[in-house]
């Protein structure tokens, strides 16, 4: 051995021992709508990615990873170590996503294992006390609202640039992209943790690469090329995951400088299926993002740990899925699986250190996944019943009677030869696996999460449209609020639970308090963004409203609305427990929601 080699040989024994026994740092980096077939060296021929590239050629790679086909489901799952439908998050509005408290998420026990604690960017499981992140284990919480910039949570008229987030529950307003900022404060908060010599866990989730598609310019202009033949949305779409991109690659580079990125659990996932890359590649799948079929759910998941031993591509392709993730890290971090939870998945630590031993016992598991994306789950709805051999799909007609479709995955990746009258008795066993799920996950679907209104966490308590419980779509973005035509006299109602007896008061507006409008007025269009049309610029559509009212626990009030008022207030006297919160404004030919509302304790 020559000396220079037996110098590296002993150096990095040296780094493995000082590193013995020192809790490692998580970096959980997870973007939105970015599918499997949305990174270049999955074979994607247009988009470039050398960064998230040089990322896989150096991580452990779960090439069979399933999460659920939509945003908030995947985050309960993934946060929770349970599934989905159990934690009361089947939807992305309808007040079926927020997160029920009573779920202890990773950051907890991160935190209890001494770790400092960030979640930034995108939440996605309640916008309210107790669901917010800021109600949670986080030490440090930076977000926009809702599912996205510029839904109807969030706070008015951001567009992706120079926005106003949320920063431990105050207003934050920020210069920059988005996606830039979020990374940024990644930084701060992560330089917080190395001065004060703690390890961390940072839960980084991007709202990109989601609707509507603005990118930087730079990030755009190479994928605007006429002979690409890309629509602005898509060309935007891959602008954003170019973004992304660079700013994974400059926080790799910066972790090696602050000399922390060896002891580093650094993960790229993403939540479900692509949203907009479908037409140039989708990797062989089919569909994508909502739906129960492989394309709609299979994503990346790449792992880096040098210190773990995991800085060399490994790519394993053993079926996992999102509820797997939180026992993992939790084994890979030296922490104890709390005795109080009972996680729906399993750890892959063995997996992951040493595939082919594990791979030799590993069960023959089967996992779940489906897309409900309605107020009360249904079963069969839009289901995958997966194995490493077989995806047992189905769906539910509009009259209600239950269709299923089997595939044999391995020599049917696109999902296209229904073979399931070949094989009944793996029809028999998938169903009768799924009919003890569903039994099991089942139990508390009757139980619907509430907000928590006059509790001093949260005073006064924001209500939007974007959690209304109703029968169909609701005005789930500020595009739907200002062409409030779009979904024609929408109404709903909001589960609330009253903390204490005693005088509310609760202000009803058509437009959020810092739009600072009167309830009858237009509104004009917001500034445009380059790329897809912004949910902000298109004008605000006026409603002559002539008659406020609401009805809450048995009583109903109403008032007259001026032309020139922005608000209408009721003072009323609330009960603690349980209520349902209805409030309309009336003109003379048609009722209307009323798309915000605060609620205050007063007395």
């Amino acid at each position: 051995m020559s000396r220079f080699l037996a110098f590296i040989c002993l150096s990095a024994t040296l780094t493995a021992s000082l590193l013995a026994g020192k809790s490692p740092n998580v970096v959980f980096i997870i973007t939105d709508d970015q599918g499997y077939g949305d990174i270049s060296s999955h074979g994607n021929p247009i988009l470039k990615t050398p960064h998230l590239d040089a990322l896989a050629g150096e991580s452990i790679r779960l090439d069979d990873y399933h999460v659920a086909p939509t945003c908030s489901p995947t985050r309960t799952a993934l946060l929770t170590g349970h599934w989905t439908n159990r934690t009361g998050v089947w939807h992305t509005i309808l007040g079926r996503s927020m997160l029920r408290p009573e779920e202890t998420t990773m950051e907890t026990w991160f935190k209890n294992a001494g770790y400092g604690t960030a979640m930034i960017g995108k939440w996605h499981l309640g916008d309210n006390y107790p669901f917010r992140p800021e109600d949670r284990d986080f030490d440090e919480v930076f977000r926009h609202a809702a599912g996205g910039v510029g839904q109807t949570p969030d706070f008015w008229d951001n567009g992706y640039f120079d926005d106003t987030f949320i920063h431990n529950g105050q207003p934050a307003p920020s210069k920059g992209y988005c996606t830039d900022v979020y990374f940024e404060r990644s930084k701060a908060f992560i330089e917080d943790q190395v001065s004060q010599k703690k390890p961390f866990f940072l839960y980084l989730s991007t709202n990109a690469p989601h609707s509507p598609f603005h990118a930087p310019e730079d990030d755009a202009a190479p994928y605007l090329k006429e002979e690409l033949g890309l629509t602005i949305e898509e060309a935007h779409f891959f602008g954003m995951i170019a973004n992304i991109d660079d700013n994974v690659g400059a926080l790799r580079a910066w972790l090696e400088e602050k000399g922390i990125a060896e002891n580093t659990i650094f993960i790229f996932t993403t939540d479900n299926g692509t949203s907009k890359g479908q037409r140039i590649f989708n990797a062989g799948m089919r569909r994508a993002k909502g739906s129960h079929y492989d394309g709609g759910h299979r994503v990346p998941f790449f792992l880096h740990w040098p210190a773990g031993g995991f800085d060399a591509e490994k790519r394993i392709d053993t079926l996992t899925a999102h509820v797997d993730i939180a026992p993992t890290l939790l084994d890979l971090c030296g922490i104890s699986q709390p005795k109080e939870t009972k996680f729906d998945g399993i750890s892959l630590e063995g997996l992951l250190k040493n595939p082919a031993e594990a791979s030799q016992s590993w069960p023959d598991r089967i996992l779940v996944t489906d897309s409900q994306r309605v107020v009360d789950p249904i079963k069969w709805r839009n289901t995958a019943v997966m194995t490493e051999e077989w995806r047992l799909n189905s769906f539910v007609t509009k009259d209600g009677k239950v269709k299923k479709e089997l595939y044999a995955i391995d020599d049917d990746p696109g999902q296209e030869n229904n073979i399931i009258k070949e094989h009944p008795e793996v029809v028999e066993r998938l169903t009768a696996f799924y009919d003890e799920w569903w039994e099991d996950v089942s139990e508390d679907f009757g139980t619907p999460a509430r907000i928590i209104v006059g509790h001093e966490a949260e005073s006064p308590s924001f209500l939007n449209a974007h959690d209304w419980i109703a029968p169909n779509m609701v005005p789930w973005n500020q595009a739907h609020i200002r062409e409030a035509s779009q979904i024609a006299e929408a109404q709903g109602f909001w589960n609330l639970d009253i903390h204490a007896s005693g005088t509310y008061e609760i202000e009803l507006r058509r437009w959020p308090r810092e739009a600072d409008a009167a309830i009858s007025a237009s509104l004009p269009a917001g500034a445009p963004v380059a790329g897809s049309q912004a949910f902000r610029d298109r004008p605000g559509e006026a409603i002559p409203v002539k008659r406020a009212s609401i009805k809450i626990q048995n009583q109903q009030m109403s008032a007259e609305v001026r032309p020139d008022q922005k608000a209408v207030t009721f003072t009323i006297e609330l009960e603690k427990g349980p209520a349902e919160l209805r409030a309309l404004f009336k003109t003379d030919t048609s009722s209307w929601g009323a798309y915000y509302a605060y609620v205050q304790k007063i007395d």
